[in-house]
């Protein structure tokens, strides 16, 4: 008999507007201890010194997670050009630097390389694994690497400001595994006068923005308290971007057993992914085949 987790059996979603400094895993560490809750996680982890959207998943909801990770992002964040540092950020120590300022319709034309399909080679300071080991640790050690490069949809890539000769103030929306230090460090490269970020903020992810987000010190003031739990979301949240099929009690019964269950009609297909709801509560994700939801994950109810 498994050892039963401490705290409350309280699944939803809690949006914070993460400060630059700690760890996102510090962050879910600071929600789970305020919420007094029993698992919590994260979609989608932010640099230590990036601010912004960190949606933590409580209970149940740390299922709907990979939806929230898979789906669209956006970032505003500044380079500093005429310099390339060696973790593509300010944290790292300067390895060039160039005179040369590109003028605003001179970035703009060099954006356009950057959207759509695009094949982009992750910092040698990053969570990248090689042979088992994580890049970082590997680049501490002056070991300099050749990293594959991975595929990256982008949306869209503006330039918003440019505050200066230095400095070019940049909007990204993109998909999953996009390294926005790549995207300062490679769009330099590509305007001949090196660059790097500077200061980064995640703006929404998903269905999650950064205007109904909780700053640390708000989490810190309601801790342990009723007020708190005002602010969670539901778990549902973490599946809007994928089609609801609802379901009869019967229906409901066999998805909650683990076995396909029926679903009422609509314009999914055959393959789709979806969700089955029971009086407006999520009951599985998986595929839909014939009339039936065969679940992948199963949500159970909270005690509460």
């Amino acid at each position: 008999m498994g050892r039963k987790r401490k705290g409350r059996d309280i699944s939803g979603w809690l949006i914070i507007d993460k400060p630059a400094g700690p760890t996102s895993t510090a962050i879910v560490n600071k929600v789970r201890w305020a919420m007094n809750a029993q698992k919590a996680g994260h979609a989608g982890t932010l640099d230590p010194a990036a601010t912004g959207v960190l949606a933590i998943a409580l209970g149940e909801a740390t299922k709907t997670v990979p939806y929230i990770t898979d789906a669209l992002k956006a970032y505003a964040f500044t380079i500093r050009l005429g310099q390339a540092t060696n973790t593509d950020d300010a944290e790292g120590e300067i390895i060039g630097e160039s005179d040369l300022r590109p003028s605003d319709e001179q970035i703009k034309e060099a954006l356009n390389p950057f959207v759509g399909d695009i094949q982009q080679v992750p910092p040698q300071f990053s969570a990248v694994k090689i042979d088992g080991e994580r890049a970082y640790k590997r680049a501490r050690d002056g070991e300099d690497m050749e990293l594959a490069a991975r595929p990256l949809w982008v949306e869209e890539l503006i330039l918003i400001d440019r505050p200066d000769a230095d400095h070019v103030t940049l909007e990204m929306t993109c998909g999953k595994g996009g390294y926005v230090r790549s995207i300062a460090r490679d769009l330099g490269a590509a305007l001949g006068c090196l660059g790097h970020v500077v200061s980064l903020r995640r703006i929404w992810s998903g269905p999650f923005n950064a205007e109904d987000a909780l700053t640390i010190e708000q989490i810190e003031e309601m801790a342990r308290t009723p007020e708190l739990d005002k602010y969670l979301q539901p778990l549902e949240i973490g599946l809007s971007e994928l089609p609801e099929l609802r379901c009869p009690p019967e229906g409901a019964a066999r998805l909650r057993n683990g076995n396909p269950g029926m679903v009422l009609a609509s314009d999914v297909e055959y393959g789709d992914h979806a969700w089955a709801s029971h009086d407006g509560k999520a009951v599985a994700v998986g595929v839909y085949k014939s009339g039936e939801l065969h679940p992948a994950r199963v949500f159970n109810t909270p005690k509460g």
